[in-house]
């Protein structure tokens, strides 16, 4: 199970301790310039009802894949907008519509982002929602559009949350990451190898308990032992009907694609979670009642998801690919990013302020973000009638209908980056990367963007960035080269 979250796409939007509060100011995504562009009629179709949603699902899943899926439909209609299903369908996701638009160059793309034009209720993984039993029967932060009022009130307890936080996230981390390396040493010195993912959700895990709200897992042995296997299970019963695992096939149809899985499976465990977080982050819980005006459930199960699924989730995606990134490399990009980390960080410990003054390490990390997005998808819904542009023509987008972002197809657009399909670690260095942090989407906007009340953007995009920082040059500085593949360290040699 810990092996398949790492294909699991999960949306990451706890909050930043960069910032010390929500701004209710939006600063969103590039505003798409408006250009006298022919308007076209969207190429592409749903086919018929039944046969094209089922025939889609299957191209999809079983014998294309997502990547291959759009770029084929993409070549096919020579255009990067274009209409087509995305699973879950048929047979028994009744009341889920599969037919979306979708946009997958950077202009088109960043219309998702636009408050005025698109709104986000209940979209997260597009119109198949989880039932919200998985969250105690309530629609948490995520799900909300802007336009409700308890989205600002979530978000602007969360804010605080991270805010709080900023105190204890980099020795919490520092000294979780220290206990991750000690197992894995221990591994590669007996086994020539350790595969890393457990001891890192694990540390994760750990980190984001004590920090965000102040719960130590040691105060109950299930939890410290098993927590991090609980918030697995919970991941992935949801996400399961619209993720491609790799299993054999028509086993993965049948069993992962045909229906939405029950919370019923995992309620035991999610119940101790709640009762967790209910007798150790009790402070914390107490704030989001008084402070924010949530009643106890709602601050909860809000908790529960910015944990789990946004932050733990999101982590479990991320850190991985990175790791792999760095220890696979072959070209002494280790060696050049360990000589910054030196010069940066001199003889003082690692912090916040260290890492920002580590051009090339934020690129690495920005690049990483760019190659494998942590969220392939982006979805939203047309708020009202209005004209989508791409690079060169125009299309009218009907209220109420779903766009679609694949995001691994929209940050290798040719257009914006050079050399797309090439992993480039110093992309985002001097200006002109600078400029290129425009139209770095992971977060639900750009990079240059501000989370605010009043968009969905994820908070935590600096926060992290930097966190992402940290472990880079924790590992830098503990070790003078490492190597890793496919999820598993294959060597270690100390710094001397």
């Amino acid at each position: 199970m810990a092996m398949a979250m790492m294909n699991l796409s999960v949306k990451m939007s706890s909050t930043s301790s960069s910032s010390s509060s929500i701004s209710p100011a939006s600063t969103s995504s590039p505003a798409p310039t408006p250009v006298n562009l022919p308007v076209r009629t969207i190429p592409g179709s749903y086919g018929l009802p039944l046969i094209g949603p089922i025939s889609d699902r299957l191209d999809y899943f079983w014998f294309q894949g997502p990547e291959t899926f759009f770029k084929k439909r993409m070549e096919q209609h020579k255009s990067s907008v274009f209409r087509t299903n995305v699973p879950p369908t048929f047979p028994f996701f009744v009341g889920v519509n599969p037919n979306m638009v979708a946009v997958l160059d950077c202009k088109s793309f960043s219309h998702l982002f636009d408050m005025d034009l698109v709104e986000k209720k209940n979209v997260l993984i597009g119109d198949f929602m989880p039932s919200v039993s998985f969250t105690g029967n309530i629609r948490v932060g995520v799900y909300l559009d802007t336009s409700e009022p308890q989205h600002s009130q979530v978000k602007s307890f969360a804010a605080d949350i991270l805010k709080r936080s900023s105190s204890v996230w980099v020795s919490e981390l520092l000294s979780n990451l220290d206990i991750m390396w000690g197992t894995i040493e221990k591994d590669v010195s007996a086994n020539k190898s350790s595969a890393f993912l457990v001891p890192l959700q694990k540390s994760i895990f750990r980190f984001l308990t004590k920090s965000l709200f102040g719960a130590d897992p040691a105060s109950s042995p299930e939890i410290g032992d098993n927590g991090y296997v609980m918030l697995d299970k919970w991941l992935a019963l949801q996400l399961l009907p619209t993720q491609k695992i790799g299993i054999l096939q028509p086993l993965e149809e049948i069993f992962l694609h045909s229906f939405a899985y029950p919370f019923a499976l995992v309620s035991g465990d999610y119940n101790k979670l709640y009762e967790f977080v209910k007798k150790e982050g009790k402070e914390t819980v107490q704030r989001g009642m008084t402070e924010f005006g949530l009643s106890q459930d709602e601050t909860i199960h809000n908790l529960l998801f910015i944990l789990g699924f946004n932050a733990f989730g999101g982590f479990s995606v991320f850190l991985p690919s990175l790791l792999n990134n760095l220890g696979s490399d072959k070209t002494g990009l280790q060696e050049k990013l360990r000589k910054e980390v030196k010069e940066k960080s001199g003889s003082s410990p690692l912090s916040f302020n260290s890492v920002k003054e580590m051009e090339l390490v934020k690129s690495f990390v920005y690049e990483s973000l760019r190659f494998s997005p942590p969220v392939p998808f982006q979805y939203a819904r047309a708020r009202k009638d209005f004209v989508l542009s791409s690079y060169d023509s125009a299309f009218q987008i009907k209220k109420g209908e779903l766009l679609c972002g694949y995001q691994p197809l929209v940050m290798r657009d040719p257009t914006v980056f050079d050399n797309p399909d090439t992993f480039v670690p110093d992309r985002f260095t001097k200006e002109k990367g600078q400029e290129l942090l425009n139209y770095l989407y992971w977060s639900n906007g750009p990079q240059t963007g501000s989370p605010s009340t009043s968009n969905k953007q994820c908070s935590a995009k600096d926060v992290v960035v930097l966190t992402a920082c940290l472990l880079v040059a924790d590992l830098l500085l503990r070790y003078d080269s490492f190597s890793a593949s496919s999820g598993s360290i294959t060597a270690i040699e100390k710094a001397k």
